[in-house]
């Protein structure tokens, strides 16, 4: 692929900008799941130049924190620890890995057969909706578990009220780059709301060092983590998937076909092995990088080498990482609650894009049970290994998909997918 040459210093603006409009998600994450903005940080830039050595710094796309493991993080880590989560979240890594193979040997249309829209889009919104809970607790004050009370109930409804509201506005009202920042604006407006009523303790802003090196914890064995966390990876990879074809559509070439789908695959793939490795939160494509690159229209894969660069260096500045810490629950409470609801509304237009008729009993039933399984919070205990949450409605969509008899003449869905 050929580019125009550009001045360096032109390369880096532009890279500097896109880690902005990436920043706001990609700190999000591991703020509202309790791991360090540092090693967010630092696994999406070293995640990125994996990316990049993976497809041969051909496709100008950035690696970010993934939504998808928001709630599933916040429930490992209660249940069995941060190391045990690292664990999983390692072996969910490798089922990116896994799909590469499979893509490279047999082509991308066995993925969509085994997970056509009617098993991902109940597994979406599953992710958005099993912990919808947590996002309410802390927009009213409490922790995520609603055990505890930490601010004033109406208070605590003020500065999250705020927050989702400026999210709101800017994401439907603001123009231009301004409009691929609503979550940093809504936390600006609920952190400067929460400091001028005395909420934020600047006392450990003041102790953290300017410079620290970030604090890297190793995964730590643990087979229930496991099989919780694999079947959520099915949704950010077929999510990737559609990223690279967006991508490809901004910038007039087919990347699944060079480099590769499964080249884009294998370097997701090893980014969230890295990232697990070091303690941070798996990644994944960006599309707010995408929606970037649309409309500066600079389709140059070097800047996103400069914004992976200035990622992994703001890793290191220790003030940064304690400001971020220190933004009250409720703030994020606010955005939570929109973005948890995003995310399930994200697998239902994935149900409404499809097609997938509700009518046809094979689909009602395979959407239905997901959904209660998952809302309802279903254990299955096998020996040992307790199966729930994300995990089992993703095996259970992707059992009932095989077993359940199909019938193309009167289920568009499986007309659509086939």
């Amino acid at each position: 692929m050929s580019h125009s040459p550009e001045p360096v210093w032109r390369q880096a603006l532009a890279g500097a900008q896109i880690l902005f409009v990436a920043f706001g998600a990609l700190v999000l994450v591991p703020i509202l799941t309790g791991m360090s903005p540092s090693m967010a940080l630092l696994g999406s830039g070293i995640g990125t130049l994996l990316f990049q050595a993976c497809t041969k710094r051909t496709v100008p796309i950035y690696l970010g924190s993934s939504f998808a493991f928001i709630a599933p993080i916040i429930y490992s880590i209660q249940t069995w620890g941060f190391p045990a989560t690292l664990c999983g979240l390692f072996a969910a890594g490798w089922l990116y890995l896994a799909l590469s193979a499979v893509i490279y040997l047999k082509g991308v249309g066995f993925i969509h057969r085994i997970m056509p829209p009617v098993v991902v889009g109940p597994i979406i919104m599953i992710i958005g909706l099993g912990l919808a809970g947590v996002a309410v607790n802390m927009a009213m004050g409490k922790t995520g578990d609603g055990k505890a009370v930490l601010m004033d109930y109406s208070t605590a409804l003020l500065i999250a009220g705020a927050s989702l509201a400026t999210t709101a506005l800017v994401a439907t009202k603001a123009k231009g780059i301004f409009r691929l920042l609503p979550i940093l604006s809504g936390v600006a407006v609920g952190y400067g709301i929460s400091v001028s009523l005395g909420l934020v303790d600047f006392s450990k802003i003041a102790a953290a060092p300017w410079i620290a090196l970030p604090h890297l914890v190793a995964p730590q064995w643990n087979w229930s983590a496991v099989l919780f966390m694999i079947p959520v990876a099915l949704a950010p990879a077929i999510e990737h998937v559609g990223d690279i074809v967006a991508i490809g559509a901004v910038t007039g070439h087919d990347y699944t076909e060079r480099p590769g789908l499964h080249r884009t695959m294998l370097g997701d793939g090893l980014a969230v092995c890295c990232a697990a490795l070091i303690g941070g939160p798996p990644v994944t494509t960006y599309a707010e990088v995408t929606g970037a690159v649309m409309i500066t229209r600079n389709y140059n894969p070097v800047i996103m080498t400069w914004a992976a660069c200035f990622a992994i260096l703001m890793a290191f500045f220790g003030k940064f990482n304690a400001i971020l810490q220190s933004i009250p629950a409720p703030v994020m409470g606010g955005i939570m609650m929109l973005l948890f609801g995003s995310i399930a509304s994200v697998g239902l237009n994935t149900l409404i894009h499809a097609r997938v008729n509700m009518h046809h009993p094979r689909n009602l039933i395979i959407v239905s049970l997901v959904l209660v399984f998952g809302i309802g919070g279903l254990t299955i205990q096998l020996g040992g290994f307790n199966l729930h949450g994300v995990s089992l409605c993703g095996i259970a969509a992707i059992l009932l998909n095989l077993i359940l008899p199909r019938d193309k003449e009167h289920d568009p869905e499986q007309q659509h997918a086939s």
